[in-house]
């Protein structure tokens, strides 16, 4: 399984940015995690196969949100009001199996590379 994910950029505080990940397989949960220099990688949202059932930190709930187009092998993250703490690398990665805590790093077997979003105060 290949992931890829792009939508990356340069944004001022309080803008929106949508991040896609194509998948060559779209099976099981699919997330999005980032990691900040210096700081350890963070789960930021995920949702179930189906898209139905989705999740995020607290951190981001009520701004970002996370859907899928299965029919497209895509997972999209719904930036908005963002805030310089955002900034990050992003990274999608898919599941390793059904049932597993999706906020999890190691419940995901794919990573794809990340994308750089920056948020500029």
């Amino acid at each position: 399984v290949q992931l890829q994910a792009f939508g990356g950029g340069l944004v001022q505080a309080g803008d929106s940015l949508r991040l896609s990940c194509a998948a060559s397989v779209s099976r099981y949960g699919m997330g999005w995690f980032r990691q900040a220099p210096g700081k350890e990688r963070e789960f930021v949202a995920a949702c179930s196969w189906s898209g139905r059932t989705t999740y995020y930190a607290d951190s981001v709930k009520g701004r970002f949100t996370i859907s899928r187009d299965n029919a497209k092998n895509t997972v999209y993250l719904q930036m908005n009001s963002l805030k310089p703490e955002d900034a990050a690398v992003y990274s999608c990665a898919q599941a390793k199996a059904y049932g597993l805590d999706l906020a999890q790093g190691d419940s995901y077997e794919y990573w794809g590379q990340g994308t750089q979003v920056t948020v500029s105060s």
